[in-house]
């Protein structure tokens, strides 16, 4: 007598983190940091021996860690604490170890085809300490062949004056830190501008015509509601930058808003839960789109696609070199992964030194590569299975066949022919779904 097989039933979708708990959830490379270590530095420093990959794009990081306020959510590294020579010392400090790895074989020669000033908050600096900072790095690694050049503002630091001196220096793409334009979600959230000063320096960035201004927004600060959220996508639209950056907000161990939890024994943030902020992203998408902007990324839409571009994301996700400089920064080199010293005085005090301040690495597998390429570009919404196939000699569909049967089960995938696509439910939750391409040893652990 025969028998019936029943299919297999799709397996669940994985728990969602409805409440938001503390943690980082975003993902930001592979493998995660926490297996980066100080004795893969030796790897480091082969890598920078070596000479560069053929056709290999380089890029230029540098976190200026200097703010007006330290944000609740903030988890980067930033000083509130530091006077004028400290500051000078610490830009000193990143002109010396830029100038350490531009006589190294890796990077001697070659320019940077993208450059980004990352924080903290560089427009913190004056228009006296950009130039002086500015004027050394191009000398050392020239950047008149950059396709971008970045630059991260808080819009209360921002004069007419300094946007003016931030444009002549050849930034491509403003990033202004709004998060939102309500005055009291930005005062109890710990952000140190106000509205009106938005407003005043876009209006005069725009005048100044950069070629690319971004708009960064947060859904789900503390004490945000619907109606909040909806004005402050409304005054976006209204000022039609030529993108839009938009994150869910997290809270991960090293906030004010974390400690502020354990102090008081609470396990949940005192924020929207994880449904709420996906359905404010996907609102706020939706009628951006309305507006003519297209999504761009599982975080960004852009107005115009076919002129406004993330080249430092998308050189970056696609394996470029990255050559990261000062106090915590995170970089990439002839396949190999390092971080800086996290702390000021231990990197200030390494560079004086004449010695490398990075303090841990690592050299991902061809595997890792593999996977850390497909993850982050598959935030993008869609990957080609030929770019793998080229690169890795690699069919990611059949690599990958149960991981993405797994997103098709749970209807946020489709695959058709050469493309592997999210859906928008997908894309808005893809760092949770990243987790299902991870080797086994990497699954379930912290990031950092």
């Amino acid at each position: 007598m025969s028998t019936l097989t029943l299919p297999d039933a799709p397996p669940p979708a994985p728990a969602e983190h409805k409440p938001t708990t503390a943690g980082n959830y975003f993902v930001s490379n592979y493998p995660p940091f926490s297996f980066w270590r100080p004795e893969h530095l030796p790897e480091l420093q082969a890598a920078l021996r070596r000479p560069p990959a053929p056709d290999t794009p380089l890029g230029l990081y540098l976190h200026i860690p200097f703010c007006r306020k330290r944000c609740h959510f903030c988890y980067y590294k930033v000083y509130t604490d530091k006077d004028s020579a400290a500051i000078r010392g610490y830009l000193e400090a990143a002109l010396r170890e830029l100038a350490f790895y531009a006589a190294q074989p890796l990077i001697g020669g070659r320019k940077a085809q993208f450059v980004y000033f990352g924080g903290g908050t560089p427009s913190y600096l004056s228009v006296d300490q950009l130039r002086h900072l500015t004027d050394g790095m191009k000398a050392l690694l020239p950047w008149d062949a950059a396709e971008e050049v970045t630059f991260e503002c808080e819009p209360g630091t921002l004069t007419d004056h300094k946007l003016k001196a931030i444009r002549d220096l050849g930034v491509t793409r403003l990033s202004l830190g709004v998060e939102h334009f309500d005055d009291h979600i930005l005062e109890i959230n710990g952000r140190a501008h106000h509205s009106k000063e938005i407003a005043r320096a876009y209006e005069y960035a725009r005048s100044l015509d950069f070629p690319q201004i971004n708009i960064d927004l947060i859904a789900g600060m503390v004490e945000e509601t619907t109606e909040r959220w909806q004005e402050c996508v409304r005054r976006t639209i209204a000022l039609a930058p030529d993108s839009v950056t938009i994150y869910q907000m997290e809270i991960p161990y090293n906030t004010t808003i974390y400690k502020e939890m354990k102090a008081a024994g609470k396990l949940v943030a005192p924020v929207a839960d994880w449904e709420t902020k996906r359905g404010w992203v996907d609102y706020a998408f939706a009628q951006l789109e309305q507006a003519g902007y297209s999504v761009a990324s599982a975080y960004t839409a852009v107005r115009n696609p076919a002129r406004t571009r993330f080249v430092y994301r998308d050189r970056l996700w696609a394996g470029a070199d990255l050559l990261s400089l000062g106090v915590a920064s995170f970089g990439h080199l002839g396949g190999t992964h390092y971080q800086n010293h996290q702390d000021f005085e231990p990197y200030v005090a390494a560079v004086q030194q004449g010695q490398s301040p990075a303090f841990r690495a690592l050299t991902p597998t061809a595997e890792e590569r593999l996977i850390r390429e497909f993850v982050l570009q598959l935030k993008l919404g869609h990957v080609r299975a030929s770019y793998f196939q080229e690169k890795f000699g690699v069919d990611p569909r059949a690599r990958f066949a149960q991981p993405l049967q797994t997103l098709r089960d749970w209807g946020f995938l489709t695959v058709a022919a050469d493309r592997l696509e999210l859906n928008r439910e997908g894309l808005l939750q893809v760092d949770r779904l990243l987790h299902e391409f991870f080797l086994p040893q990497h699954r379930n652990v912290r990031f950092v």
